[in-house]
């Protein structure tokens, strides 16, 4: 489960010269994936000030892992933009190869987007594919990826 931490962050902002390149860290794949979501809201706002007390579901699947990577972030991005909803903890509850990809299932939590309450960092237009790698170590799974802002 992904969630804010006082002084450790499990991701990193990597240097881009015009948008959000980030590397997510996990002892495995599911909490990659949990990073990567928080990396994303981290780019939008100021996490720690949102209130994980909407609680909402998601679930994807794709092909392969850059493909379910990135609908797991074009999900989240789509649920900010329609319910105007920011979140600011993930629990990656299923992923696993199916027998047509892989799928993830995933409680997210949240609050209303307040622009009183949330300072509003950089919009996130979209996730790329560009420079998308999966590296798995033998105690760490790194993603790194591109968001367009």
């Amino acid at each position: 489960m992904a969630e804010v931490m006082d002084d450790r962050r499990d991701f990193e902002f990597l240097e881009h010269t015009a948008d959000a390149y980030i590397a997510a860290y996990g002892k495995d794949l599911t909490e990659a994936f949990e990073n990567a979501a928080l990396a994303m809201f981290h780019v939008m706002t100021e996490v720690e000030k949102v209130n994980p007390k909407i609680e909402d579901y998601v679930e994807v699947e794709a092909h392969d892992e850059y493909a379910l990577l990135y609908n797991w972030l074009e999900a989240l991005l789509v649920k900010f933009e329609i319910k105007r909803t920011l979140f600011s903890k993930f629990e990656v509850s299923d992923l696993r190869k199916t027998s047509n990809g892989f799928r993830l299932k995933a409680k997210i939590f949240g609050e209303k987007y307040d622009p009183k309450k949330h300072p509003q960092k950089v919009g996130v237009k979209a996730v790329t594919y560009h420079r998308m790698e999966i590296i798995r170590e033998p105690s760490k799974v790194t993603l790194r990826f591109i968001l367009d802002i």
